[in-house]
């Protein structure tokens, strides 16, 4: 980051300077050219006014200003565009000027100049006429270099002071890399110190996302540690029992009346095994699901479908169960719905009382699908509420063990809700019952 915001600080000095020195170069030459022009225009109008070249009779061999005026060339034009006398060549050997464009603006108008560019000697030329009393006309030019060859005889002199800019640049550039990097250095240094502030209000909202996804991602990391302690403890359990009445089996140490025990109790242990490892399976599916297809569907109808699945098992415990409700239209993921239903349904009968009952209404309520399951069980402390749908948790473990619960029926009920964007109510009371509620 440190590197890339330097060269980026270079970069941008070194257009800055760049851009400059070309501009400063164009306006620069472009007032040049305005003093050459009207040193030039000054120097012709003070020829004019010595009326030195007013007698068009008078001996050009006699007039001599090729060394008072070394830099400045004069050139007299008769009316036909005749040359009669230049200081820089003689007049006989000069063609007929009147095709100049500024001695065709004199003769018309009084005064005209020009430039014209020599690319041999990379110099332009400027010219400047005036129209004499006498009808003739006297022009004045001088040479002046070129923008290029002005540039390329300063570029020397440019490129050194544009190497010390540069440098300069470097420099400052990485002290101000440091100031704005260190805040964020410092910030980081200071993670999970919630009292520290930034010194820029800028990075405030980016401190507090950062914190937040820290803390998320410890809480992520204690839940998956915590999530893995208890999966291994949940696993040793059952096989420690099927390991331990096996071998009891297979040492011939069983009296021939209880090997039937010892079968039932295998049986159940792997039972409880199988049913572990498919939801520990289900919970890794629900934790990775991307897009889940969802459809239009009625609760009710899946509802009732889950209620005849779970008559067997109620009756079986002597739990009553019913259903009450309508039909209700709702857009959700049918197999997810059918295990939210199944898993808060066994929940009620198998933390109930023999005899006991459990109601399961669905309903429409503000225009959203309801569905409640309500039992007259064993009930949950107010202190345990806020913890039964973490994983593996149980009230009751003893029952929750006898009766087959793995733990992470109501930990799937929570994924299931959150993926439906739904809301879950939880009321219960020791002794009374339990009443569970989902807003979809």
């Amino acid at each position: 980051m440190k590197n890339k915001i330097n060269i980026r600080l270079v970069g941008i000095a070194i257009l800055a300077i760049i851009a400059t020195v070309a501009g400063i170069t164009v306006i620069y030459y472009n007032l040049f050219q305005v003093q050459v022009r009207s040193d030039l225009a000054v120097s012709a109008k003070l020829l004019k006014d010595t009326h030195y070249f007013e007698s068009v009779n008078i001996d050009t061999d006699k007039i001599d200003l090729s060394t008072d005026i070394s830099e400045l060339r004069v050139t007299w034009v008769d009316t036909d565009g005749t040359v009669l006398y230049d200081n820089d060549n003689t007049a006989e050997s000069l063609s007929n000027h009147m095709n100049r464009p500024e001695i065709r603006d004199a003769f018309r108008t009084g005064t005209g100049e020009s430039i014209r560019r020599s690319d041999t000697m990379k110099e332009n030329t400027f010219y400047y006429a005036v129209l004499l009393d006498n009808g003739t006309v006297l022009r004045a030019s001088t040479d002046a270099k070129s923008l290029w060859s002005v540039f390329m005889s300063a570029a020397p002199i440019i490129g050194l002071i544009i190497l010390l800019i540069i440098a300069v640049c470097v420099v400052i550039s990485n002290m101000l890399t440091k100031q704005l990097i260190r805040p964020i250095e410092m910030m980081a240094q200071n993670l999970e110190d919630t009292d520290f502030t930034s010194p820029y209000k800028e990075l405030d909202p980016f401190s507090d996302m950062i914190r937040s996804q820290h803390a998320d991602i410890l809480s992520a990391a204690k839940a998956r540690q915590d999530f893995t302690a208890n999966v291994s403890h949940e696993l040793k359990t059952p096989l420690t029992a099927i390991s331990g009445y096996a071998e009891l089996l297979d040492s011939d140490m069983v009296a021939e009346g209880q090997k039937n025990h010892f079968y039932k109790e295998i049986r159940k242990n792997a039972d409880r095994l199988i049913a572990l490892i498919n939801d520990i399976i289900r919970m890794s599916e629900l934790d990775r699901k991307g897009g889940v297809p969802f459809e239009e569907m009625d609760l009710y109808e899946a509802v009732s479908e889950c209620a005849e699945g779970l008559a067997v098992n109620a009756s079986q415990r002597g739990i009553a169960l019913s259903l009450e409700g309508q039909a209700c239209p709702l857009r959700g993921n049918r197999d997810m719905i059918k295990e939210l239903v199944e898993n808060l349904a066994q929940n009620a009968i198998r933390y109930n009382t023999d005899g006991g009952n459990v109601w399961i209404t669905v309903k429409s309520q503000d225009g959203r699908a309801v569905l409640t399951v309500r039992d007259n069980g064993i009930g949950i402390p107010a202190s345990e509420q806020h913890r039964i749908f973490e994983r593996f948790y149980r009230v009751d473990k003893s029952r929750s063990k006898a009766t087959g619960g793995t733990g992470l029926g109501l930990a799937i009920v929570k994924h299931i809700v959150e993926i439906h964007d739904a809301n879950l109510e939880l009321d219960s009371a020791p002794g009374v019952g339990t009443t569970i509620s989902v807003y979809f």
